[in-house]
């Protein structure tokens, strides 16, 4: 058995694949703890709850949400100050990539684990300074850090150091993972390091056992129901061009949305809604990881519209199309090379679609809505592919073997 710690630059319950990663090694046998960090009080309780009755632990490094504001002001002006000195003179400081990380790394050397596995832009820094001082180093690439974003916040990111951090992980970490096969060849392609290990973002089968078949989002069954979410409604997503795809709707359907929904953006997307189809809206607050899969089940269609205006946006899978297939849903996806690698798998699911083309999309819809015998065979496609390919038990058995093949591997200097 191992000493395994997991390092994450957040909320647990906003990061489903370190979860299913400590789930996996704890029923291996190894002994598993993740550290991240407390902001919001209600996302603390969503914590609090995942970790009921696990084999593995969940510990704050920091606690910073608003009752203890005044205890972190330090590190919030670390990070603030930071940002201006790299803004005006170009000085590189890990307080770049996420609050708290000097923290981060001194807890990582206090745990002393036969395995750290780092997630965020903070652990590659982590990650590249205990390898540095012998320690066994794991990398999760769930994004491709520094080809991240929308211009305007590249410009302002430290890219050539998230670079330099990203080439040293992927060249000497035997335990490095990715999310794709596109983007493990990019990656290696790009560090001229070995290919990382593809582990696909997919959810338990056994989660099915939990759908509650509530229809708590649905107003008149009689229509059909189109599903999208994320963490935040915004721009950058796909929902202009689902809502440029309105007014070619044969078929009148509900479309519901869900996640953080901020006043910043509710004025834009308000203007983009025809005003015929306002009433066809609806947007939800996000839920707790436990009730989501019930939610998404509720529904017929869901939208994976990502945007690729940047290389992880080309290269990434969203989740959400996991989790549409999880919950046997027909699928319409955009066309990212990550995201035809699923499809190229298993067309049956739904449609392949331009990115920022409203008139495809509307198509695409228009094809199963109509004919709702299509619809049924592309849902029961999801359904069984999910069974049998794209189901998270497989993909925890490759990161068992490689967490193993890891640990056996020494390091240069191991403590």
């Amino acid at each position: 058995m191992a000493n395994i710690l997991i390092l994450i630059s957040g909320h647990l319950c906003m990061a489903p694949r370190p979860q299913k990663e400590a789930e996996a090694l704890a029923n291996a046998g190894h002994d598993v703890t993740v550290r991240g960090f407390w902001f919001d009080p209600e996302l603390m309780k969503r914590d609090r709850l995942l970790i009921v009755n696990k084999k593995w632990r969940f510990e704050p490094i920091i606690d910073f949400q608003p009752i203890y504001r005044q205890k972190n002001f330090g590190i919030r002006l670390k990070s603030r100050v930071a940002k201006e000195k790299f803004k005006r003179f170009g000085t590189f400081s890990p307080a770049l990539l996420g609050y708290g990380v000097k923290a981060m790394l001194k807890v990582a050397r206090q745990f002393r684990a036969d395995l750290t596995i780092v997630h965020s832009e903070a652990g590659l820094w982590v990650g590249n300074c205990l390898l540095d001082e012998g320690y066994r180093v794991g990398v999760d690439f769930e994004d491709w850090f520094s080809e991240d974003l929308l211009p305007d916040a590249r410009a302002v990111r430290p890219i050539t150091q998230l670079k330099t951090l990203e080439s040293r992980l992927a060249r000497d970490c035997t335990y490095c993972l990715t999310t794709s096969h596109t983007l493990a060849e990019a990656l290696a392609e790009a560090y001229q390091a070995p290919k990382p290990t593809v582990i696909y973002n997919t959810f338990p089968w056994g989660e099915r056992q939990q759908i509650d078949y509530q229809k708590r989002d649905r107003r008149n069954l009689n229509l059909p129901s189109i599903h999208w979410f994320s963490q935040t409604i915004g721009s950058g997503r796909g929902l202009d061009t689902l809502f440029n795809a309105l007014q070619y709707l044969k078929i009148r359907v509900e479309i519901h949305l869900r996640g953080n929904y901020p006043d910043s953006y509710r004025q834009e997307l308000e203007s983009l809604v025809p005003t015929e189809w306002r009433d066809y809206l609806f947007i939800h607050p996000t839920v707790c990881n436990a009730e989501l899969l019930s939610r998404i089940a509720e529904h017929d269609i869901g939208l994976a519209l990502e945007v690729p205006y940047c290389l992880n946006k080309q290269f990434t899978i969203s989740n959400k199309l996991f989790q549409y297939l999880q919950a046997g849903l027909a699928v319409i996806a955009t066309d990212t090379v990550g995201q035809r690698e699923i499809f190229s798998q298993q067309t049956a699911i739904g449609r392949l679609i331009p990115s920022n083309n409203s008139l495809s999309l509307a198509q695409a819809l228009n094809e199963l809505l109509e004919l709702p015998e299509k619809l049924k065979l592309a849902k029961d496609a999801a359904l069984l592919v999910s069974k049998k390919q794209f189901t998270w038990e497989n993909e925890a058995q490759k990161l068992v073997k490689i967490a193993e093949v890891a640990l056996i591997k020494k390091s240069k200097n191991v403590i």
